[in-house]
């Protein structure tokens, strides 16, 4: 798992500096928020729908990881309010021809977080101004969740030793990645009003 989650965050961390990166050097403020189709270019279709395809396959696994710390405290707040309750806590198995472990499935589990990924995005799909309210909520959730916490917890559970090499460039990299968070809330925080007073 942290080699596959390594290999995709180097990959995905490449992307993003790229089309960042590379729409400002060549449209500068100008650059649309959807770099597919913010020029007026629509052809060829099946190329942008597939593209627009996979940047929702890659938001919806995001979105899931992201969600599972409220995920687990509803799920669990369910089981000790219901604990009788078969829909609740009971789990089926259910198994499939090509893979070999059978699927754990609870109900309460996929009806739960089927609705509520399917409102938060019918939500956030009927609210203005979606790209810079993304960008505001990317700003405000990138250090915490991205950096601190996962940084905080190797540091306690690798035990280092305060002031050691580790630990003095796992405090610099938390505190630029705290400014780059700043200052990248602070754009969107601007984009944002920018939208909403022009």
């Amino acid at each position: 798992m942290k080699k596959a989650s390594t290999i995709a965050l180097s990959i995905t961390t490449f992307f993003y500096l790229c089309c960042g990166g590379f729409g400002y050097a060549a449209f500068g403020d100008a650059t649309p928020g959807n770099l597919l189709t913010g020029f007026g270019f629509y052809e060829p279709y099946w190329l942008i729908d597939f593209a627009n395809a996979c940047v929702v396959l890659h938001l919806v696994g995001g979105y899931q990881v992201y969600s599972q710390p409220l995920f687990a405290n509803t799920e669990r707040w369910f089981e000790k309010k219901f604990p009788r309750s078969g829909f609740v806590n009971r789990n089926y198995e259910l198994k499939l021809p090509l893979y070999s472990p059978p699927l754990q499935i609870n109900f309460l589990r996929l009806c739960f977080r089927t609705v509520y990924v399917a409102s938060t995005t019918t939500i956030a799909m009927i609210f203005p101004y979606f790209n810079q309210v993304i960008g505001v909520l990317g700003g405000l959730n990138f250090w915490p969740l991205t950096i601190y916490f996962p940084v905080e917890m190797y540091l306690k559970q690798r035990k280092v030793e305060a002031w050691t090499r580790k630990w003095i460039t796992l405090r610099i990299f938390s505190a630029v990645c705290f400014f780059m968070a700043i200052f990248a809330l602070t754009g969107s925080m601007e984009g944002l009003l920018s939208a909403k007073l022009s």
